[in-house]
């Protein structure tokens, strides 16, 4: 037997549980080296020549680099990602607002339906019937606050 052995490869098991450490510590080196350099774009405080140097330097020198950049402006890059997420939402929030606000409106056949129930009941006249149908028709939309059609019997 060779006078240097290595305890992971006398136990197979024990060999397998260090391959995937080591090509797990891999992944996540790679992982991290991509989050730094996506946090150097990201950041709009940076000037172009700041960008260029870190980039460079991050590349040339991976670990030393990645090292430097977590520990000099690893506290502003966790802040930019949760201003991203922060935009994000909102922008979702915002999607879904409009999807939602548009679905509950009421198209152009709805509005004359109104109009008409309104007119047979005797809540409106012919002539703020037909000034209502050409808003609706035109695509102004239904009758709004300003218009002389009235939605109560009281007018």
């Amino acid at each position: 037997m060779s006078a240097q052995t290595y305890l992971a490869y006398d136990y197979p098991v024990l060999g397998a549980f260090m391959t995937m450490l080591v090509f797990f510590l891999w992944i996540m080196w790679f992982v991290l080296l991509f989050r730094v350099i996506v946090d150097i774009f990201r950041d709009d405080d940076m000037g172009g020549w700041g960008k260029a140097g870190w980039t460079l330097f991050v590349i040339a020198l991976p670990f030393l680099g990645v090292f430097v950049y977590l520990i000099a402006r690893g506290k502003g890059m966790g802040q930019r990602e949760v201003a991203q997420a922060r935009a994000q939402q909102e922008a979702f929030d915002s999607y879904v607002r409009q999807t939602a606000q548009g679905a509950t409106g009421t198209s152009s056949a709805d509005e004359l339906t109104k109009l008409s129930a309104m007119r047979s009941r005797g809540e409106i006249t012919d002539d703020e019937f037909r000034r209502a149908k050409e808003l609706v028709l035109s695509g102004a939309g239904p009758a709004r606050s300003g218009d002389t059609v009235h939605t109560s019997t009281g007018r």
